[in-house]
């Protein structure tokens, strides 16, 4: 079995699928669903994609014809903002704040690309909106390198920047 780490959607299986699902355990039994997120973040953290396989396993099992890359992008159009509280950034100096708005503007972007791919010319203009969306959170990125104190902070940040280019080609 590979890892569905290299699939651009493998990292929101979590966020996307799974924490709702956490979330509705978390009602019935607390201790459990914090035992089980826990086991399952430490799971994917040392073995990126490790929850995109567990899921497609489960689809192929089922024997469900669903594609999960679609499926991903369209669901994580609709997370509601109090289910990302993990993923925002929680300083309180606007680029950061920005930043978070304009990483859930690219989503919800992100998320119309199932529904209008069959559609030329309203796909054609969506690739448009990403790339415009991109470039507005990549300048973002830019000015908050100026609040990132040291070098090794900076490096990190250049890294992931590089990471998200490269991903960002791959869709």
């Amino acid at each position: 079995m590979t890892m569905g780490g290299e699939t651009p959607t493998s990292s929101l299986i979590f966020p996307v699928l799974l924490r709702p699902i956490i979330a509705k355990l978390e009602r019935r039994d607390v201790g459990a669903a914090q035992s089980l997120r826990s086991a399952i973040m430490k799971c994917e953290q040392n073995n990126p994609g490790l929850c995109y396989d567990l899921v497609a396993a489960i689809i192929r099992r089922a024997e469900l014809n669903v594609n999960l890359n679609e499926a991903v992008l369209r669901l994580q159009g609709n997370i509601a903002e109090s289910d990302l509280h993990e993923y925002r950034l929680t300083r309180t100096e606007e680029p950061f704040q920005e930043l978070n708005r304009k990483s859930v503007a690219l989503k919800v972007i992100l998320s119309r690309i199932p529904e209008e791919i069959t559609d030329r010319k309203a796909f054609l203009e969506t690739i448009k909106e990403i790339a415009s969306a991109i470039k507005k959170l990549l300048d973002v990125v830019n000015e908050i390198g100026s609040f990132i104190p040291g070098v090794t902070g900076k490096q990190a940040v250049e890294q992931r920047k590089k990471e998200f280019v490269k991903y960002s080609k791959k869709i």
